[in-house]
């Protein structure tokens, strides 16, 4: 199985479920995986292990009706 990460990616699927499924403190699984504490803060509540679309859902310019 391919996995497209982009290029600063610091995590991988496993080791977001890893995250998902652990009780620890996140300090402790941020040193275990090389990541930031904000990093497992933020995959803990995640519903999938996927990467979300990095494309805005509402452009920034107004267009006219021509």
């Amino acid at each position: 199985m391919l996995i497209q990460l982009h290029k600063q990616a610091t995590t991988t699927p496993k080791v977001r479920a890893a995250i998902q499924s652990s009780n620890e403190a996140a300090s402790v699984l941020a040193e275990r995986f090389g990541t930031t504490e904000q990093t497992v803060y933020k995959w803990r509540p995640r519903d999938s292990v996927q990467d979300r679309s990095h494309t805005p859902h509402r452009l920034q310019t107004t267009l006219t009706p021509a």
